[in-house]
């Protein structure tokens, strides 16, 4: 089982939104010294919605080369098109993926039999370890716990993000789904108090910029050290809520521009943060002990 603290990557681009690989380079060298237990590549944070077909192959490709089963690669290749999901999906497993993350169909807003059969249709299609994904801040649907527990049964859908914030829902998760079913948080903020009660660990946009913290934080939470793990979280919780003072991943990306990791590219719709923000981020990486370059 997957466990521990998984980045959500940005993805590094030039100032004309190329993309800029030599930084993903860079950046999963300063994610394996650091700790971090996997990547999670062209997820949400790495601007999915805005890559095409050959560049989100390119990315998936260039990170589990790089990496080099140092530590897990998983891919992000959700789609609101079952077809297209498959397709990507497919596509990272002959890449080398170790496993896929599939957010919950977005804008077309399935109902729950909907939502189903398309991660059931996915998973018989391609026979790699499968992490559902449900975000419904950003996608407009909510993959239900009990339409998760139908899928759990499912040999080779092995876990959810669960990016709901609510603390009730993932303990009873938890609580009623198989013990090889794992429970990863997609929400920085309550991450801690998920691991606390039985989760795996996180999918985390912290981790981008706060790796080393973040596992450690992981580590002590999963091995029931509750004062360790609170101290380390009392000090990122500015991280977690002032990452998202704007659209994901706006500001991280601001914060690695500014600790000299990335150039400032992002791609329209999205645009760089505004400068009234720059002072709230600068103390969040303060309050966590971040320098910028």
């Amino acid at each position: 089982m997957l466990q521990g603290s998984f980045v959500a990557i940005v993805t590094p681009m030039h100032a004309d939104g190329s993309l800029d690989i030599p930084s993903l380079h860079q950046l999963i060298d300063f994610h394996i010294n650091a700790g971090t237990d996997g990547i999670v590549i062209v997820g949400t944070t790495g601007e999915s919605p805005t890559v095409d077909y050959d560049e989100h192959r390119a990315l998936i490709k260039t990170t589990v080369d790089y990496v080099a089963g140092r530590i897990s690669v998983i891919a992000g290749t959700g789609a609101n098109s079952t077809r297209e999901a498959i397709e990507l999906t497919q596509a990272a497993k002959e890449l080398g993926a170790d496993a896929c993350l599939l957010v919950a169909p977005y804008y077309n807003k399935p109902t729950q039999e909907g939502l189903y059969q398309h991660y059931r249709t996915i998973a018989e299609a391609v026979d790699i370890p499968q992490i559902l994904y449900n975000v419904p801040g950003r996608t407009g649907v909510d993959l239900s716990n009990d339409t998760t527990l139908r899928l759990a049964e499912i040999a080779n859908i092995v876990g959810i993000k669960d990016a709901t914030g609510s603390i009730e829902r993932g303990s009873d998760l938890i609580i009623r789904a198989p013990k090889d079913f794992a429970i990863y948080s997609g929400d920085d903020a309550s991450g801690m108090a998920l691991m606390l009660m039985g989760g795996k660990g996180v999918i985390s946009v912290t981790a981008n910029v706060a790796p080393k913290q973040m596992h450690e934080m992981c580590v002590a939470a999963m091995s029931g050290k509750v004062a360790e793990a609170c101290a380390i979280n009392a000090k990122l919780f500015p991280l977690h809520q002032k990452l998202f003072v704007e659209a994901n991943p706006i500001p991280v990306k601001w914060v690695l521009n500014q600790m000299g990791l990335i150039e400032a590219g992002i791609r329209l719709p999205l645009v760089p943060l505004s400068a009234s923000n720059y002072q709230v981020l600068l103390n969040a990486m303060k309050s966590a002990n971040i320098s910028t370059n």
